[in-house]
């Protein structure tokens, strides 16, 4: 019942859609016209009209019948709800047609009568789909154009419609029932076909998918009570054979019922007929002759293809072709907007990552220009402890060669000084007490000269650790930028020795002046000894001429340098020594 409920309200739908509306949108004396369609409608269905259920269903509403609010649910329940199917569907179908085709028929002449559109405007309701505004689909247009076309006996033109489909994919969806009158009204798929091929044509299509004729044709039936051969126009339907007189259908002979218990025979020639074949029901049996062995054995077919089809309880072979064709368009549209979904997630996933992408895009532009402020201040850095190393370097290596020149200085002063007192020994070994002195003089300058190379020796080691911590430094500058910040902490305990050792330096700068202000004590000294030395060469010169003084030796035993006898004791040398140990240890 819902796939007859469907069939009518399509029909139906057209009736009511060529209503007069006025311009609010309302149908022009609404109630009066919605009663009259009313009417019509439960006349033809052969249902019971009730016009006050059709007043208490409007009573309140104020969108008028011709909203789906309004009538369509009147309809459903005091109309569809009570439809038995013992209705003639053709002229259900023509009094809807009566309704609306006026109003909504082409003008333009065409190439088919006001029959044949009637009948293209029931199989378009047939084939539309099942949504509103009713349409139906370029898959369905084809079908219904090779029907035609096969029952022309013309060949399919697929070319020709694959340019019309493509140019009407381009514009919408579908055709309306109007325009699909027109399409085959005007003889673009029917080129070279006269009015009367294309009407039977028609017609053939519209017994079989509106009238569900299976086969149809004149064939020759044995009476049941005289025995006797009479030509009748037999009609199979899905689940009947009817025959009449003749195929203009005015008067009927009778029926064969079909089910699920049927079956069908071939018969042998027999009293001079030929072409037999037998159908068996359960109360009758009908012998039946055809024209030709071809004829026989189609009806035979088709008569077993139905049998089979009611104990299957499957629907006519035309309406389960349409229900596959409209269950795979389903399929495709859901696997197609499945696929638009897909696509669509795909495209926002896509520009995510895009989104994505540009963040990351943007973040390492600005790490790399991070990278590249951190790098410009690190060489800029780098080049500034260059330059500081390098005017430190130069600074200390000036301040090494002035250092060297006065210590080469002060060597050649020592040695001349040293010739003069070695002269001075040899010339006076027997003045004994002025040579005390003298000795006393030249063993501090030992110890002084002493001291003074190994502070220069100090000096010198940690000038050379401070080239080797350069070096080092400069090496760490040119390592990998993952080493930097170790590098750099090793630079800084460097930085602090380096401090340290310039402090020691410093240390060792006063020790220097230290023993710079000892060795001119001991200048004087050696010049004091000098001058007694030489007042005393006079006096003896002078009185007594070169004589060699004697005078008794010292007690302690005397210390041998490479210059004679020392100047000091062994117990002065030792003090000195610790005095100048306890400096140096103050100093580290």
């Amino acid at each position: 019942m819902v796939g007859l409920k469907e069939e009518l309200l399509k029909s139906i739908w057209h009736a009511f859609t060529a209503l007069d509306l006025d311009r609010s949108g309302k149908v022009s004396k609404s109630q009066l016209k919605a009663s009259v369609l009313s009417h019509n409608l439960c006349t033809v269905l052969n249902v019971p009209h009730d016009p006050v259920a059709l007043e208490e269903h409007f009573r309140d509403d104020d969108e008028g019948p011709v909203s789906n609010q309004g009538y369509m649910p009147y309809l459903n329940k005091f109309i569809l709800e009570k439809v038995q199917g013992n209705f003639d569907k053709v002229e259900f179908n023509r009094m809807c047609w009566t309704l609306c085709a006026k109003k909504n028929l082409s003008k333009s002449p065409l190439l088919i009568s006001d029959e044949d559109a009637f009948k293209v405007w029931v199989i378009f309701n047939f084939l539309s789909e099942d949504k509103y505004p009713l349409i139906i689909v370029p898959e369905e247009i084809e079908y219904l154009l090779k029907k035609i076309t096969e029952a022309m006996g013309a060949g399919w033109q697929q070319e020709q419609f694959d340019h019309y489909k493509i140019a009407l994919n381009t514009s919408r969806e579908g055709l309306s029932a109007w325009e699909l009158i027109d399409l085959i009204g005007s003889g673009q798929f029917s080129k070279g076909m006269d009015r009367q091929t294309v009407s039977m044509a028609i017609n053939e299509v519209f017994n079989e998918l509106i009238l569900d004729v299976l086969k149809q044709g004149y064939m020759l039936k044995k009476g049941h009570k005289r025995k006797n051969w009479m030509e009748r126009w037999f009609v199979l339907k899905p689940n009947i054979i009817s025959y009449y007189v003749s195929e203009d259908l005015k008067e009927k002979k009778g029926d064969i019922i079909l089910d699920g218990n049927c079956c069908v025979e071939a018969l042998p020639d027999k009293d001079g007929r030929k072409c037999l074949f037998l159908i068996k029901c359960l109360d009758k049996t009908f012998e039946i002759s055809a024209s030709d062995k071809k004829k026989k054995q189609e009806w035979i077919q088709a008569i077993q293809t139905t049998v089979n089809l009611l104990r299957a309880g499957s629907p006519p072979p035309h309406k389960e072709a349409r229900q596959k064709r409209k269950e795979l368009r389903q399929k495709l549209l859901a696997e197609q907007e499945e696929l638009e979904r897909q696509m669509k997630e795909l495209q926002a996933a896509n520009e995510n990552k895009q989104k994505e992408l540009e963040t990351v895009r943007k973040q390492l532009e600005a790490a790399a220009a991070r990278a590249a402020e951190e790098e410009k201040k690190r060489l800029q850095t780098q080049a500034e402890l260059q330059d500081r190393f390098s005017l430190e370097l130069e600074r200390e290596k000036m301040v090494r060669q002035k250092m060297e020149e006065q210590v080469a200085q002060k060597s050649s002063e020592l040695e001349q000084y040293l010739q003069r007192v070695r002269e001075l020994e040899e010339m006076y070994k027997q003045l004994q007490e002025a040579l005390e002195d003298e000795k006393q003089a030249r063993q501090d300058e030992e110890t002084v000269r002493k001291l003074q190379a190994r502070l220069l020796e100090e000096e010198s080691a940690k000038r050379a650790e401070l080239e080797k911590w350069h070096l080092q430094q400069q090496q760490t500058i040119q390592m990998t930028e993952a080493e930097k910040q170790e590098l750099e902490n090793e630079r800084m305990i460097k930085e602090q020795a380096l401090q340290v050792a310039m402090q020691q330096l410093k240390q060792l700068e006063l020790e220097r002046k230290e023993a710079r202000e000892q060795y001119e004590e001991v200048k004087k000294k050696l010049e004091t000894a000098a001058n007694n030395t030489k007042s005393w060469k006079d006096k003896v010169a002078h009185h007594e001429g070169l004589i060699r003084l004697i005078e008794p030796g010292s007690k302690n035993p005397h210390l041998i340098t490479n210059w004679g006898p020392a100047a000091f004791t062994e117990a002065e040398l030792e003090q000195r020594q610790r005095s100048w140990k306890g400096k140096k240890g103050t100093s580290e």
